[in-house]
């Protein structure tokens, strides 16, 4: 075998920006193209949008009128959010959708016995989503003070790549029970959808009409017509018929109820269930998934911004983003959306997959939120869409984002055992304790925490439930304190220090000043 020269071998440098993006963060298609990727966007995000209440809706006592109207609030505060958050948050093009981090102390909520003794549904349901409100509202000011403050930038300092590599992967990999999972609940359905996609989007995406790569940009709509077609043909035909409840749930097309359940025109407004009621004991508990969704939220970041082919967001803009989260969680307790908010990592991973990262495009989707939401039975029509469906597209995108959270191993040093050592325990453990805490609440119906506190156990539980906070508590811990001292250019601090601070690179100032000229008012540190 013959000997490999040096000059042979390929060395790939590691970059600050990822490269072969058409769009990038503020550079913008054509406005029908922008359109077309908005409704896009706008369609992945109803995949939670619907989930959660309808997770969360039935155990509350509410009906399929309660359903069709939490979800169109739920649509329509996503979009107000998206707007904030990309306006004059971190400006990265990311959806601010529901949170499955929040429903660990929601359910303790529902399970207060001064709710689950009161006979009527309908009235036990708007007892609890004002007690859930009432946690919201209050809980929100933690994200807020954090943002706002500039305190979660001091805690951000202590981040390195090397303990960003874990969180951001794991925000991906932390989510695999919705994907393949889901699927084969349906497997004829799912299992088609997951291939057809990765076939157009990847295989074919070289097919271009008039010059745009038509299948790489829009598989996702064209696989979830295609399938959500053949889907109905298969529950229309009686395929169904005989089949187990869960089978019909997760294959149906009809299964969902949501536009009979929905009004022609409906507009959210704060307050619609009533006036929120305030406890102490669900209000420390919400804290906890405040802070579940603030570490989870900042991986999405990080990872949209190189999905967006921009700079590492810095400490400030990280900062204000997360306080602008904190609104948007101020929001959900005031109009009632049953779930506090996040970042949508399906969305970030559709950044990836068409590699176009504009931010006008999740502004177009934002609007779509708004209209849909409005016009409820038009949105209900699109919310139908069976589970499995997106179930196979998640298998995807959130695999997407922990390839991203992976690549932060570029900057760092690999060669080193200290490093192997760091990404390996935090990877493992950020997979294996929350697995460990989802086993016992299943089978125990209660988490490992179960003392006589109940925000205690809320916090416990919720907080550990939560692969990537595992993940950043494990790896910040073991990157500042083991062998730090002579570490700094292992850990990738050297390229890392330009984006601490908003001036420490020129390129910061494009993709994150504030419109309008504010940054008059509010000047960047």
């Amino acid at each position: 075998m013959a000997e490999v020269k040096p000059e042979d071998m390929v060395h790939h440098q590691p970059m600050d920006q990822l490269q072969g993006f058409e769009y990038c963060i503020d550079s913008n298609p054509s406005w029908g193209e922008g359109i077309a990727l908005g409704f896009q966007h706008y369609i992945l995000s109803l995949g939670t949008a619907v989930m959660i209440p309808t997770l969360l809706v039935p155990l509350m006592g509410g009906n399929d009128n309660d359903k069709a109207k939490v979800v169109q609030t739920l649509l329509f505060v996503t979009g107000i959010k998206t707007l904030l958050q990309t306006l004059f948050g971190t400006r990265l093009p990311t959806i601010m959708g529901g949170s499955y981090a929040y429903v660990v102390p929601i359910l303790s909520i529902i399970r207060d016995p001064s709710f689950a003794q009161i006979a009527d549904g309908h009235t036990r349901f708007l007892q609890t989503m004002r007690a859930i409100q009432g946690s919201l509202i209050v809980s929100s000011s933690i994200q807020i003070i954090l943002g706002y403050s500039q305190l979660w930038a001091i805690c951000s300092r202590f981040f390195s790549p090397l303990g960003m590599v874990p969180v951001v992967a794991l925000v991906g990999l932390g989510l695999f029970e919705r994907g393949f999972p889901v699927v084969g609940k349906c497997v004829e359905i799912g299992l088609p959808m997951l291939i057809l996609f990765v076939a157009l989007s990847q295989y074919l995406k070289h097919v271009n009409i008039r010059h745009i790569p038509v299948l790489e940009r829009f598989s996702l709509l064209m696989c979830i017509a295609l399938v959500w077609v053949y889907a109905h043909i298969l529950t229309a035909s009686g395929a169904y018929k005989h089949t187990a409840l869960v089978t019909q749930i997760n294959c149906r097309t009809d299964r969902a109820n949501l536009i009979s359940s929905s009004q022609w025109i409906s507009i959210p407004y704060p307050l619609q269930w009533g006036a929120p009621t305030f406890s102490a004991d669900h209000a420390f508990g919400m804290m906890a998934a405040v802070m579940v969704s603030l570490i989870e939220t900042t991986g999405a970041f990080k990872a949209a911004a190189r999905l967006a082919s921009a700079t590492p967001p810095p400490a400030y803009v990280l900062s204000r983003g997360i306080g602008w989260q904190g609104i948007g969680t101020l929001l959900d307790g005031l109009f009632g959306t049953g779930t506090g908010s996040t970042v949508s990592v399906e969305n970030v991973g559709l950044l990836g997959s068409t590699r176009v990262g504009s931010r006008r495009v999740i502004q177009i989707s934002a609007g779509f939120m708004i209209f849909f939401s409005i016009l409820g039975k038009f949105g209900a029509l699109f919310a139908s869409i069976p589970f499995t469906i997106f179930a196979a597209i998640y298998c995807v995108m959130f695999g997407i984002v922990a390839a991203v959270g992976l690549s932060f191993m570029q900057f760092t040093n690999m060669n080193s055992m200290r490093n192997l050592f760091i990404i390996g325990v935090s990877l493992f453990l950020g997979l294996s304790i929350p697995e460990y805490f989802s086993r016992y609440s299943t089978s125990s119906q209660q988490g490992p925490a179960h003392t006589k506190a109940g925000w205690f156990n809320d916090y416990i539980n919720t907080i550990f439930s939560s692969p990537p906070t595992v993940a950043l508590f494990v790896a910040v811990l073991l990157d500042n304190t083991l062998d730090v001292r002579d570490a700094a250019r292992d850990r990738g601090m050297p390229w890392w220090a330009r984006f601490r601070t908003f001036r420490g690179d020129s390129r910061n100032e494009e993709f994150y000043t504030l419109p309008f000229n504010l940054n008059r008012f509010f000047p960047p540190t």
